[in-house]
């Protein structure tokens, strides 16, 4: 739904030639509305860049074929199915890298393939059973989902280290590999200090609301017109913080001099601050804070974000295609010294390339899919 596609959008934006294989039925995310734009689900339009759509059911003999004959001649292949789908087909790793034993093959899954592998997987069933939505809201309030399928993301971009590597060792090797990365995994490693806190120490983290378990401040803090927030990730910082506010005397108290400090008596310190930051608006503080370097920032809204970026010389939008198929869209994060991004293509059409591609998949020559643009 959107691990595999992310994934392979990045690919296409590096250069790689993406061919996205959907079903008749076409890419689930298609119909994800509202939003859209001119009828089409932003959702799709947001992962679909730098592709070429083809359609194929795998129940059929001759396109069955044709799903055979694009992975004998791919670099890579990525597939988002539930662990065996792909085995009554032939199209799994096993079957096909008799054919193509160079094929990067990743499979992305819900929870693995061993007891996991009979679980359909979505991001919000692993926001919940991972762990992290027992972290996120008030303590004494009900628990809640990120406002984005963060470990779809997070698993998609596993899955590209994971490629990039495998493709490395094949330049070593000439062999390829079967990749696998599933979204459980990725979630109990991107929790990182709070998994960690578990396997390490055997401690349950839980719901602090927008407070952080070992650092102080670093949350939501009101002034005098509205909310921001406030970071001292360090000493050096918090003392900068204090000066600014004109409390340069805090820290050299000794139950506010070193984080662990700061931590552990925050509902001594938290007056403190407020009666200093109840004086000053929001942009005033700000631009103080960010001038005596305490990393601070106020609560935007995603337009807000984007424009915010764009202030900054981050450049976030690229634009694709012409006439009615223009589109604007977030481009990749990712900038290079010595080579650049290409934005050749706009989200496409069900089987909007079919016709070329599975002419392309019929002709008979056996060099790989990278001459398909």
């Amino acid at each position: 739904i959107l691990a595999g596609p992310y994934c392979s959008m990045l690919l296409g934006d590096m250069g790689a030639t993406v061919i996205k294989v959907e079903g008749p039925d076409g890419d689930d995310t298609r119909t994800w509305v509202p939003p859209d734009k001119d009828g089409v689900s932003t959702y799709y339009l947001s992962i679909g860049r730098n592709k070429r759509s083809v359609v194929l059911d795998f129940r059929d003999p001759d396109d069955r074929a044709l799903a055979a004959e694009l992975l004998r001649r791919a670099d890579i292949a990525i597939e988002n199915f539930r662990p065996g789908a792909l085995e009554r087909f032939g199209l799994d790793y096993d079957s096909v890298a008799g054919t193509n034993p160079g094929l990067v093959y990743c499979s992305i899954t819900g929870f693995g393939t061993a007891e996991g592998a009979r679980l359909p997987g979505y991001d919000l069933v692993v926001q919940a059973v991972s762990g992290l939505m027992s972290l996120t809201g008030e303590p004494d309030g009900p628990a809640y989902r990120a406002g984005i399928s963060v470990f779809d993301v997070m698993t998609g971009l596993h899955g590209l280290i994971g490629v990039l590597a495998a493709l490395h060792q094949r330049g070593e090797t000439g062999r390829g590999q079967h990749v696998e990365v599933n979204l459980l995994s990725s979630a109990l490693s991107g929790l990182v200090n709070q998994t960690g806190a578990y396997a390490a120490a055997g401690v349950v983290p839980t719901r602090m609301g927008n407070a952080h378990p070992s650092l102080f401040p670093y949350e939501v803090l009101p002034t005098a017109d509205r909310d921001m927030i406030i970071t001292a990730g360090n000493d050096r910082q918090f003392r900068a913080l204090c000066h600014v506010l004109g409390i340069p005397g805090v820290p050299d108290d000794p139950r506010f001099a070193t984080n662990a400090d700061r931590t552990r008596n925050r509902e001594e310190l938290r007056p403190l601050l407020l009666a200093e930051l109840g004086r000053w608006k929001a942009d005033d503080l700000f631009v103080a804070l960010n001038e005596a370097g305490v990393p601070c920032g106020p609560i935007n809204t995603i337009g807000e974000g984007v424009e915010l970026a764009a202030s900054l010389g981050l450049d976030p939008r690229v634009e694709l295609g012409t006439g009615d198929r223009a589109v604007t869209l977030v481009r990749n994060p990712v900038t290079f010294g010595a080579a650049d991004l290409r934005y050749d293509l706009p989200p496409p059409g069900l089987g909007e390339h079919g016709d070329e591609i599975k002419a392309w998949l019929r002709d008979g020559r056996t060099d790989r899919g990278r001459d398909a643009g």
